[in-house]
C-alpha cells in the first residue's frame, strides 16, 4: 500500500490551499497645510486707456476748406488741425460791425443831447440798450471767425480723421480724433462679488503690461462705476505710479494684467490649493484630513473664491495647521492610512 505517498499529497494540497494574507496599501500622498488666508490675489485682463482723447469739431456749419494734418500724426497744442471756408461768417462779421458802429455813433450823440437836456433821459437810455446789443452780436460772430479754425488743445496724435477736405459738415459733426499716446490709466471689469473690496483700504494694485514682462507697475485706485448695464461687471480705472516712464512707455491700447491684493472678508478663513478639494458625483464639496497615525477623514468643506493661479478660500471646515491633502483626494477611503510624501 502506498499510504506515505498519498498522505504527503494531501498534506501539500492543504498547505497550498491556505493562501498569505497582503501586506494593507499604504496610500502615498501630498499634503499642504492650512494657512490663514490673509490677503489675496486676483488677475483680471486689463488696458491701458487714454488719459486725453478728444473728438473735435466746429461750432458752427459749413465748408472744410482744408485738414494739414494725416491719420497718426504727432500734433504739438495750438497747432491747425482743420478750417471751415470763412466766408460765410466773415460776411456776418461785415454787417453786425456795420450795426455795431452806427450804433455807437447814435449812443454817443444821444449821450451829448442829454447832456444839454435836448433829450430825454429814456431815449437816451433807449440808444444805450440798442449799443450794448450790437455790440455782443458783434463780438459773438468774431468768436464765430475764430471758430472756423480747429486747433489742437493738447500735445497728441490724430488718431481718426473723419472728413476730408471740401465737405461740408454741421455744427457739432466731429472732425478728427485727439489721443496722448502716453497715458498712466488702465481699465478693467470687476466682478459684482469682488465691487466691496475696492472700498477697503487696504486693497492694492499692480500692473504688468504683455510689452514689460516681468515688471509688476503699482496703480492706485482712479475711480470706479457702481453701475453695469450689460451686467458684465464694473469699470474700474487704476492710476499707474509708474516708476520709470521713459523706459515703461505706455500707450492707449496696450494690454495688461491687473493684480489686486485684498484681505480675505472671511476672518478665519484659510487657503488651500484647488486640488485638494474632493466633490464626487454625489454631491458635497470636501477635503481630507490627514489625522493621528497618518489616516485619513473626510471633512465638509465651504468654499470661498478661487484666487492667484492654483488657490482657493476656504470660508469654513478646516482650521489653520491642519494638514489637508492635496493629490490623490480620489482614491482615498475613509479612515485610509497614507503616507506623506513631501
Amino acid at each position: 500500500m502506498r499510504i506515505i505517498p498519498i498522505l504527503a499529497i494531501a498534506l501539500l494540497a492543504g498547505a497550498c490551499s491556505r493562501k498569505t494574507p497582503a501586506p494593507a496599501v499604504v496610500r502615498p500622498v501630498k499634503v499642504a497645510t492650512a494657512a490663514g488666508a490673509g490677503l489675496i490675489d486676483k488677475d483680471f485682463a486689463g488696458m491701458a486707456t487714454p488719459d486725453d482723447a478728444v473728438n473735435l469739431a466746429f461750432k458752427v456749419a459749413g465748408q472744410v476748406l482744408d485738414v494739414p494734418v494725416s491719420q497718426g500724426a504727432g500734433v504739438k497744442k495750438g497747432e491747425l488741425l482743420a478750417e471751415l471756408d470763412p466766408r460765410d461768417i466773415e460776411l456776418q462779421v461785415a454787417a453786425t460791425r456795420s450795426a455795431f458802429e452806427e450804433t455807437r455813433s447814435q449812443q454817443q450823440r444821444m449821450q451829448r443831447l442829454l447832456e444839454h437836456e435836448a433829450v430825454s433821459r429814456q431815449e437816451a437810455e433807449a440808444a444805450a440798450t440798442r449799443y450794448a446789443q450790437a455790440r455782443s452780436t458783434y463780438e459773438n460772430t468774431l468768436d464765430l471767425l475764430k471758430d472756423t479754425r480747429l486747433k489742437a488743445p493738447f500735445a497728441g496724435v490724430v488718431e481718426r480723421k473723419y472728413v476730408d477736405n471740401f465737405e461740408r459738415v454741421q455744427a457739432g459733426q466731429p472732425i478728427l480724433r485727439l489721443v496722448n499716446p502716453v497715458t498712466s490709466t488702465v481699465q478693467f471689469t470687476l466682478p459684482e462679488n469682488a465691487l466691496p473690496l475696492l472700498r477697503d483700504s487696504s486693497t492694492r494694485f499692480t500692473v504688468a503690461f504683455d510689452n514689460y514682462r516681468g515688471a509688476a507697475i503699482p496703480a492706485r485706485l482712479k475711480e470706479y462705476v457702481e453701475t453695469s448695464s450689460d451686467a458684465s461687471g464694473f469699470p474700474v480705472s487704476l492710476t499707474l505710479e509708474n516708476p520709470d516712464p521713459a523706459r515703461y512707455r505706455i500707450s492707449p491700447g496696450m494690454s495688461c494684467t491687473i493684480t489686486m491684493l485684498s484681505a480675505d472678508p472671511v476672518p478665519d478663513a484659510v487657503s488651500l490649493p484647488v486640488s485638494a478639494v474632493y466633490a464626487p458625483a454625489g454631491g458635497g464639496t470636501y477635503v481630507w484630513i490627514v489625522g493621528a497615525g497618518d489616516r485619513v477623514m473626510r471633512r465638509e468643506v465651504t468654499l470661498g473664491e478661487l484666487f492667484g493661479r492654483d488657490r482657493v478660500v476656504i470660508d469654513s471646515g478646516v482650521a489653520p495647521g491642519e494638514r489637508v491633502v492635496t493629490a490623490g483626494v480620489y482614491q482615498l477611503r475613509e479612515g485610509e492610512r497614507v503616507r506623506i510624501l513631501n
